[in-house]
């Protein structure tokens, strides 16, 4: 496109006095310098984008303007302004534009209107400039005032919308600042507290406070006002101005204001009142008995496992296990109603005779009952609980015409809590309380462990054990065994469990006794090889050199049996499991003398390259001297003389003397000493300190299945 001006527009063309042509052609090339100058200026476009034909129109009208302005006579600024203006409609606003404009115009040769033209541009550009920011101002102003108005609309909209939603809410409304000063409520609140507004209004939320309110209630409200949450929710009650207690469903909100800080809180309340009721009536019928009113099988269990679930070191409780002598014959010869009578009454005189001492008093089923003794103080209170059910039951019972004395037997049983478990408990009590009854009824029996052991193994062994290994019912879980030096997971004791059908989960003390005597303990023991051999194997493959040492507790028959070395040498080789890996634990009673056929096979697993160790040393009477013979490498301290250090009837500085002698007498044989039974820190570091060696118990870890075990080697590798 050609920049060149337009004919009619064209620079004067004057001859001097010399009628010279030369003045002509000079001024025609400063015009065409003008219009290149002229053009590149507004090309540069000074951050405005313009279609190049838009441009070069203006480009030429705007010279075309300017041209005319130089022309008439006399001068009219009204050209020059107009170019001006049109520069500013062109979105040419920059005022390095209007200078470099003046700049181009002042060094032309215009015959010394040069400064009348800069000023004429310069005030139209500054005019159209005033005029477009004026216009903008307006819209800007016409924008903001309409949006203001609809702003104010909204807002009087939204608040009478508020205003009906808060009046006419189904729930409980009350508005408040972050002091607890009770600002506004509705009328569904009024109603809920049968309250007027000036009951409420003004009042401070802590003069609410109920007394079954708990602790977390209050912690979170405080949270609340103080900005750290924005909001919370409790089932919560209060109390009506009648003084009737309302449940509510309580929801409260903050309210902050454009820098965040809190300003207001919102509190809705819900009456769940109705619900509530319902809710704890049916808890009652699903936890009571609905004969005696007394707690029911499944609240006796509740409140027993609430017992075992973080237990305090040392904890110990009791269970009186009852059933009546001679219901049977009440409720065959005289009926079913007066032995439900029976029942009501029997379960009143315990209550009234144990609940006053803090025993829980439940009734299991039929004529049993049973005692909750929760942190029992020892074996004489369980006692004297049991004696106390006896008491009770002394005199007749009157129903109807009938004079009808009743009896009980009583299994008691007081124990540590982390000694057994809820289930083995209540069925230690049960076999117990049969004891009872077999001893001439009418009387209390304390459980002894040794004959509750026999009678849960004689009664599982006969009864299912023979067909257990092939239906899959044994499992084995793995405790570990840590060094008291650094902490760190040494050794695993695999610990096998029957899955009773019936009985549930079964530890070894309740049927490996029987098993020995059944001789079961054969295949039972090579079954237990095999699948820890297997699992630590599998532990070695992953995990390498941070895979821990097993240990397996071997029978005393396993022991004396010839076929144990090629047993546990096919083990090995199946599975893969170095010898060096492998610790088979011995009791005390496994030789009996220096020419017992039994060391001459345990020689024979250590030149195999397994190690032995002394399990639950201390319990028995062998002679000292056998030690030097046994080709063992550990000895473990039984587990009952750490767990009675904390038996307050017994001598612990004496019971901390006889376990630093163990200590010593086995580093002094060149043993290996693991203490068992270890529940607490400050034992572990007592015994580091007398240089005990390993140690296991629930303080390192309780017995745990295979998965849980690698997760630990796992995170003790990295």
């Amino acid at each position: 496109m050609s920049w060149a001006p337009p004919e009619e527009a064209a620079w004067p063309e004057r001859q001097d006095r010399t009628g010279g042509q030369h003045t002509t052609t000079s001024r025609h090339d400063a015009a065409s310098r003008f219009h290149q100058e002229w053009a590149r200026l507004l090309q540069d476009g000074h951050g405005v984008a313009v279609d190049p034909d838009i441009l070069g129109r203006l480009i030429s009208r705007t010279a075309g303007l300017l041209h005319r302005a130089q022309l008439e006579h006399p001068f009219q600024p009204d050209f020059a302004a107009q170019a001006g203006a049109l520069l500013v409609d062109a979105q040419f606003t920059d005022p390095a534009v209007l200078s470099r404009a003046v700049e181009l115009l002042q060094i032309q040769p215009l015959d010394g209107r040069a400064p009348e033209l800069c000023g004429a541009f310069a005030a139209g550009w500054a005019a159209a400039l005033r005029e477009r920011t004026l216009r903008e101002q307006e819209s800007i102003r016409l924008a903001a005032d309409t949006a203001r108005q609809e702003i104010e609309k909204a807002l009087r909209a939204s608040e009478a919308r508020f205003r009906a939603l808060f009046e006419s809410a189904a729930i409980g409304i009350g508005l408040g600042d972050v002091d607890g000063n009770i600002l506004a409520v509705n009328r569904a609140l009024l109603e809920l507290f049968g309250a007027r507004p000036e009951d409420l209004q003004g009042r401070r939320v802590g003069d609410l406070v109920h007394p079954e309110d708990t602790p977390e209630v209050w912690e979170a409200y405080e949270e609340l006002i103080s900005g750290k949450r924005d909001y919370f929710q409790f089932d919560k009650p209060y109390y009506r101005q009648d003084g009737e207690v309302v449940w509510t469903h309580l929801t409260v909100s903050l309210i902050r204001d454009d820098d965040g800080k809190p300003v207001y809180q919102v509190a809705m309340l819900e009456d769940i009142t109705d619900r509530y009721r319902l809710q704890e009536r049916l808890r009652h019928q699903a936890t009571h008995d609905p004969l005696t009113g007394l707690p029911n099988r499944v609240a006796f269990f509740e409140r027993l496992e609430k017992l075992f679930e973080e237990p305090e070191p040392g904890a110990r409780f009791g269970l009186c296990y009852v059933d009546l002598d001679g219901f049977k014959v009440v409720n065959d010869s005289l009926g079913h109603d007066t032995g439900d009578q029976l029942l009501s009454a029997v379960a009143g005189r315990l209550e009234a005779a144990l609940t006053p001492l803090g025993h829980l008093v439940a009734r299991l089923g039929g004529d049993e009952f049973v005692v909750l003794l929760e942190n029992c103080r020892g074996e004489q209170e369980a006692v004297a609980a049991a004696k106390t059910v006896l008491a009770a039951l002394t005199k007749p019972v009157l129903i109807g015409d009938h004079r009808l004395a009743v009896g009980a037997s009583v299994g008691v049983l007081e124990r540590r809590v982390a000694s057994t478990t809820p289930g083995a408990a209540v069925r230690a009590a049960d076999l117990t309380l049969y004891r009872a009854k077999e001893a001439g009824r009418g009387r209390w029996i304390l459980f002894d462990p040794e004959e509750n052991a026999r009678a849960v193994s004689r009664y599982t062994v006969s009864v299912r054990m023979p067909a257990a290994l092939d239906r899959g019912e044994f499992y084995i879980d793995y405790q570990p065994l840590c060094s008291l030096r650094d902490g760190s997971l040494v050794s695993v004791e695999a610990l096998v469990r029957w899955r009773h059908p019936e009985l549930g989960v079964l530890g070894p003390e309740e049927f490996i006794g029987i098993a020995e005597e059944t001789g079961l303990i054969m295949p039972l023991g090579r079954w237990v090889l095999e699948q820890a051999c297997s699992q630590a194997a599998d532990w070695v493959r992953r995990f390498g050199d941070a895979a821990p040492q097993l240990n397996v507790n071997l029978a005393v028959r396993q022991a004396r049996s010839a076929s144990l070395v090629g047993d546990l040498e096919r083990i090995l080789n199946s599975t893969g499991l170095s010898p060096e890996k492998l610790q088979l634990e011995i009791t005390e009673s496994t030789v009996v003398g220096p020419e017992d056929e039994a060391l001459k096979y345990l020689h024979a697993l250590v030149d195999m390259g397994v190690s032995l160790a002394v399990d639950d040393f201390g319990t028995g009477w062998s002679n000292l001297a056998y030690l030097r013979d046994l080709p063992v490498s550990g000895l473990k301290i039984a587990g009952s003389f750490v767990g009675d250090l904390h038996d307050p009837g017994k001598d612990a500085a004496l019971g901390w003397r006889i376990i630093s002698g163990l200590v010593s007498l086995a580093h002094t044989l060149g043993l290996t000493v693991t203490a068992e039974g270890v529940e607490s820190g400050d034992d572990a570091e007592r015994l580091r300190q007398m240089g005990c060696d390993w140690a296991q118990g629930w303080h390192f870890g309780r017995p745990a299945r295979p998965a849980d075990i690698a997760r630990r080697i796992a995170r003790s590798g990295r």
